[in-house]
């Protein structure tokens, strides 16, 4: 018997409360142990154009909706009576006749109202103003049966495909499955069709179909799909995901993608998958920071739970708290690791008698070259490509620096100090010369903040095997690191890098604006290009709200105003992220919030550490001209290259934060406001 879990079940599930999900999820195992469902009085639905949907008293008003089929079974829905009932009268689930795959089709004629009046902008505004008030252009009028049926169309939906102007394409998407309305937001962005996926025996095998009904095969797979229900990422995956997830790598790999793409759960996936696959592998998931990786650790406890022996052989770790630990192993202490006070100090100390060069650039030379690429002798300065400095320097300058970067590693050892980069470096060095390796694959997610010493450490922590070394990044997310080659430190990706296209976390018009913050294409060191264009949102919300008050008081007042309107409309405290540029700011954001209900769950924090969040409503504050960018970092600069990176890092902490919005997103700051805000919505 075939026991199976769509996700229209998991979404309804985790609609209910509390006591029904006890219920239900002990109806939900009994049927599973006894697929005929004694006990829970089945009754076929006879209103429906599907015979084959049954359903299960869960208790005196809740119902499971079943989809029998010879040796299978189908949990498809849970509701309240009258709403299951009205949800498999309205449905049928059957095998789409062209591409195979197993579809939950909404029955045309039981759809009320198709394609009401939307917002969907698919133009450039400047194409709408010269449009003439005359009745909206078709979308696909130019796409025949053919065509549509190979995206997955259902055949009784065609006619309103073809009748689809843009006021109405995304409420028609709704009702439509996942890859067709896929297919047809990339045509409408790009004018292209994707090629389908190869039809396959089993209709329920079908990569489209995996993306919302899962196979069961035991009790503790059941536990761990009911146990977070909305965590579906953990259950459902994109066929482009599960592709990465699935798929054997002769050397370093990289999946890339803009922000809610989902490159994170790739990755999370990817390391349970090689955990699975071999028995006694050891994995390490890593990620930038501690609260990351512990974001990963919380989400591999839902995906693996422990009791099937895969999480133990998964360590979760951020790059420092990893190489924290490899280093007590190695030297029995902990590292010591110098300020930016320290290093300050110990090169003004260095270079009192050095003339021509700022304690600036001094600062910014130490930490991005010298020390970045482990530099240890004159010989390896003078020959170091300063990738992105702008600030030229030839021979006889590095001839002269070098006593001072030299004096300030003599300082630093004498002192028993160390830095992070010289941690890495030096783990890198000691883990080169080792056959046996730690772990059996290494798996990086925010890999695109990797510092060049980062990189080596984790290259030599991989064997050098097949799916040694993965990464998962957005270029466009960079804001802690310059960009340099990953090839010249042997991390070649080359030919092994994919980039995910499909956006399940933000709306259409959130991740629209907040690409305009950065370049259609994003080009690395090694010559690798992120194309942007393409990228499709797969749900609609309302544009962002980006305003700019006459002071701190109006703009605190509109926010408070703004979030007391979400949380009236259903949102919960903890669905809601109040970001600024800096720590110093956090209090301005508080004081927005004082006297609204429930805003001690509301986060709130720097820019800075919303890499990894998600919230249903945003709200980026004191966007102010002096705070984006930031005043003190621009004057900081030391040449114009590292200025250059400055204005892009601040576009991208901006990016960052907008990202997190899944639903509403709202842009405040004070006159003169932050030039990046008229960027956003140019």
């Amino acid at each position: 018997m075939n026991f199976l879990l769509a996700d229209t079940f998991t979404a309804s599930f985790a609609r209910l409360s509390g006591a029904d999900q006890k219920a239900v999820k002990a109806s939900v195992f009994d049927l599973q142990l006894d697929p005929s469902g004694n006990g829970l009085q089945l009754h076929r639905i006879d209103n429906s154009k599907d015979r084959n949907f049954w359903s299960a008293r869960v208790n005196r008003d809740v119902r499971l909706i079943l989809h029998k089929t010879g040796d299978t079974v189908l949990v498809a829905y849970v509701g309240h009576h009258d709403e299951a009932y009205a949800w498999a009268e309205r449905r049928r689930i059957e095998a789409h006749p062209r591409t195979g795959a197993i579809q939950i089709v909404e029955v045309r004629e039981r759809v009320e109202e198709v394609a009401p009046p939307a917002t969907l902008d698919l133009v450039a505004p400047e194409q709408v103003k010269g449009r003439a008030r005359e009745a909206a252009p078709l979308l696909f009028a130019g796409l025949d049966d053919e065509a549509l049926l190979s995206i997955g169309v259902p055949a009784d939906w065609l006619a309103d495909v073809r009748a689809a102007d843009e006021d109405g394409f995304f409420t028609l998407t709704k009702h439509l499955p996942a890859e067709a309305a896929e297919a047809l937001l990339e045509y409408a962005a790009t004018g292209k069709l994707p090629v389908p996926a190869p039809a396959a025996a089993d209709p329920y095998a079908h990569p489209d179909a995996l993306r919302r009904i899962r196979p069961i095969a035991g009790h503790e797979e059941l536990e761990q799909a009911l146990a977070y229900p909305w965590e579906k990422w953990g259950v459902f995956l994109h066929p482009s995901q599960r592709a990465l997830v699935e798929r054997s790598f002769a050397g370093p790999a990289r999946v890339a993608g803009s922000a809610g793409t989902g490159k994170t759960i790739v990755a999370i996936h990817r390391a349970v998958r090689l955990a699975r696959d071999n028995p006694s592998a050891k994995i390490l998931l890593a990620s930038f920071s501690q609260p990351l990786a512990d974001s990963l650790a919380r989400k591999l406890r839902v995906l693996a739970p422990e009791t099937g022996g895969v999480v133990p052989r998964i360590t979760t770790a951020s790059f420092k708290g990893i190489a924290e630990q490899m280093y007590q192993l190695e030297h029995g202490v902990r590292p010591r690791i110098a300020s930016e006070q320290v290093l300050r100090e110990r090169l003004r100390a260095a270079a009192a008698d050095l003339k021509g060069f700022s304690e600036r650039f001094l600062l910014s030379e130490w930490i991005n070259v010298v020390d970045a690429w482990g530099l240890a002798s004159l010989d390896a300065y003078s020959t170091v490509q300063r990738m992105g400095r702008k600030s030229r320097l030839g021979p006889n300058q590095r001839a002269r620096l070098w006593p001072v970067f030299a004096a300030v590693r003599a300082a630093l050892a004498a002192e028993r100090y160390t830095t992070w980069a010289n941690v890495f470096t030096d783990l890198a060095t000691a883990l080169d010369g080792r056959a046996i390796k730690p772990f059996d694959h290494v798996v990086i997610d925010e890999a695109q903040d990797l510092a060049p010493a980062e990189l080596r450490f984790f290259a030599g922590l991989a064997p050098k095997a097949n799916d040694g070394l993965f990464l998962a990044g957005d270029a466009g997310q960079r804001i802690f690191q310059h960009p340099y080659s990953w090839a010249s430190l042997g991390v070649d990706v080359r030919g092994r890098s994919f980039t995910l296209k499909v956006c399940y976390r933000t709306s259409q018009q959130i991740r629209r604006a907040a690409d305009r913050l950065l370049p259609t294409v994003l080009r690395d060191s090694d010559g690798l290009e992120d194309e942007r264009r393409g990228i499709i949102s797969v749900f609609e919300g309302p544009p962002p709200e980006v305003r700019a008050f006459a002071d701190v008081a109006a703009e605190g007042a509109h926010v408070g105003a703004t979030i007391a309107g979400w949380l009236a409309d259903g949102i919960a405290p903890q669905e809601i992220g109040v970001f600024v540029r800096t720590e110093a700011l956090v209090a301005r954001a508080r004081d927005a919030l004082a006297g609204i209900a429930g805003a001690e769950a509301i986060t709130t924090g720097a820019m800075s550490l919303a890499k990894g969040l998600e919230f249903r409503a945003v709200v980026v504050m004191a966007c102010d001209e002096g705070i984006l960018p930031l005043d003190e970092r621009v004057e900081d600069a030391a040449d114009e290259a590292e200025l250059d990176d400055i204005y892009e890092t601040e576009r991208r902490l901006l990016y960052v934060a907008c990202t997190r919005a899944r639903e509403h997103l709202l842009l405040t700051g004070t006159t003169p406001a932050s030039a990046y805000l008229a960027d956003f919505m140019q």
